[in-house]
Parts: C-alpha cells; structure tokens; sequence
C-alpha cells in the first residue's frame, strides 16, 4: 500500500504502524531521583514501529523503497554490519514487496562469539529470505555493493542500493517528519520538549531530528550519542546530512545549529560491550519493562544516564529518549547478560 504524500510532498510506502506510542517512564525517573531530584524521562517508542521486529528504520525504508519501486528496481541492495537491524528490515520491507534482497554484511565487531554470527538479527535475515553476502572486516563496502550492483545488472536486474542505516537525505527525511509527529504527541499531553536524546550511528536519525527541530520552531536540545565515531566524524556526518535534507527540499540554509554529539560512551568500539551499557538496558527493563539493544540505544540509554547524574540536564527539564529499536540484537549477545 501507498501512503498519501506527506509535508515533505514525498510518495512512501506503508511499512511502519503510526504515530508510535509517546510515554512517560516514571519509575525510571524515580529510580534516578533516589540521591536528588530528576528530570521527567519520556520515551518515543520507535521500538514499536511494528514492522519486522520494530525499530527506526522502519520509517526510513517507507520512503526509500518507495522510490525504488518507482524506478521499476527488483532487487534491493544494503550494507550494514553482520548484526544489523537496518539490513533486517530492508530483507522484511523486500519480502513484502516481492523484492529480492541483496545483504552485504561485514564481520566488523571482533571477539564476539558464534551465537552473534547466528542469532539475533542474522537469524531474522535469513528468515525474511535475504541473499547474504559476508565481507571481512575492513573490506571496502562501497566497491563492493559498486560491483554488486554491476553484476546485477548485467544479469537483466534492477538494483536499488540502499545506504547504510538508509541515512541518506531520503532515508533521513523520514526522521524530519517523525519529529513532527513527536512534537504533536508532546503538545497533546502538556510535555514540554527540552532535550532529546537520540543514538548516532549512520547520522539519518539524528539529521532528520535536527531539521524537524528547526521546522517546528522548537529551542529543545539534542543530545546525539555516538555509538562509532569520535564527536568530530559524527558530527560533521549529521551535519551534512541536515543540509542535504534541505537541498532535497531545494532549500537553503547556514550551519547546524545545536549540533551535539556525545562520545564517551562508545568503549572499546562499535558493538563492543560496555559495563555502562549493561547497566542502562537492565535498569530500563527492571523499571519499566522495555528493551534496549547492546549497541545502540543501550549505549545512548547510558549517555542519557551520565547527562542526567552530571547535571547537564538539570531536574527542573524535560527528556525524551528516542528509542529506536533493536532489542533482537540481544539475542546475540547472551553472555553479557546471563549474570
């Protein structure tokens, strides 16, 4: 089925069940308030997007595959590491649609054991009916979706290559309009919105959040949490991203204003656990019954934890954690969590 145009005037597909819920966690700000006052912790529930297993690409796949049927593409094309929740719910959003599906998927988070080359979202893909090709860490993607593409084609194929984390100015154009429907469900329930924090990976999430901040003509913060890349990187990746967001939409506009990306909590590396990280997505589950992931949003839960203890947002504000999904990445990681 084909949505309606949205605000963006951009034709999308319907994969994702809309608006996801907008709730309150209160036992979660209880338990951070045991030694002082704490900030009212909200949480947009990306996680139940309903497709796939839910999560945040979800939205960012209704726009991209929207265009690649436009085009007359039979074959959708991802990168992503071998435990990616995009790379899930491109082989699901291909499977509804009579797509074939493309996975080239890199081993790029050493010192994990076989259950993470087996379970969690690797499990899922090969379910959806996904093609999947491994690369070596440190393998050039980029020229190697360059040749898959090529090889394609020459067979007859229509591939549509889709980017990692679907963060390109499309994918990430989802997230300007998701900001509005955040921004709706704030004002229905009198929540005023001070700051958002949100994972930073492929940077789409975090970009489209931005400009739908400067649309909607909000003063909020957001608090971009890196769970790859030092603030720098990530930064300027977002960054570029808001501009192209805006250029799509043949608009101009000067710097990223507000631009924050906290890196501290990355630890050892890309899906690398980090004790902080365990602490977060247990203490969110022992309080309000929702999952986190290992990677992402366990990692961002974390950076929130520290904003919150340091005092960077003080008691007297409001935030919200943008959780965007991938609790089926848990399943991969077993024995962090088996204490």
């Amino acid at each position: 089925m084909t949505k309606p145009a949205m605000p963006s005037g951009r034709t999308r597909i319907e994969l994702a069940t809309l608006p996801t819920p907008f709730e309150k966690c209160a036992r979660l700000s209880q338990a951070l308030g045991q030694h002082g006052p704490a900030p009212a912790i909200w949480m947009k529930r990306d996680d139940c997007t309903g497709f796939a297993g839910g999560g945040n690409k979800a939205r960012k796949l209704e726009f991209l595959v929207a265009e690649a049927l436009q085009q007359g593409a039979d074959v959708l094309v991802t990168i992503g590491a071998l435990q990616s929740n995009h790379a899930r719910q491109t082989a699901a959003a291909a499977a509804r649609h009579g797509l074939g599906c493309v996975l080239l998927l890199t081993d790029s988070v050493a010192n994990r054991g076989e259950t993470y080359r087996t379970n969690g979202n690797q499990l899922l893909d090969r379910i959806f009916g996904a093609q999947i090709r491994f690369l070596a860490a440190g393998a050039d993607s980029t020229a190697i979706a360059a040749e898959t593409m090529a090889a394609l084609a020459a067979q007859g194929r229509k591939p549509y290559l889709i980017p990692v984390g679907g963060s390109n100015a499309l994918g990430s154009l989802a997230y300007r309009e998701a900001l509005l429907e955040l921004a709706a469900q704030a004002r229905e329930k009198g929540c005023s919105l001070d700051n958002i924090v949100v994972p930073t990976g492929s940077g789409g999430t975090h970009a489209g959040i931005l400009a739908g901040v400067e649309d909607a003509g909000l003063s909020c913060r957001v608090h971009g949490v890196s769970v790859s890349r030092a603030s720098g990187e990530a930064g300027a990746i977002v960054s570029g991203l808001v501009q192209e967001i805006f250029a799509l939409e043949g608009r101009q506009r000067g710097a990223v204003a507000g631009l924050e990306v906290d890196d501290t909590q990355i630890g050892p590396g890309y899906g690398q656990p980090t004790a902080a990280m365990v602490e977060a997505v247990e203490l969110v589950a022992r309080t309000e019954g929702i999952l986190l992931d290992p990677v992402y949003t366990g990692k961002a839960m974390a950076g929130l934890l520290a904003l919150v203890r340091s005092g960077a947002i003080p008691p007297t504000e409001t935030v919200v954690f943008w959780h965007t999904g991938g609790a089926p990445g848990l399943f991969a990681y077993p024995e962090v969590f088996g204490g």
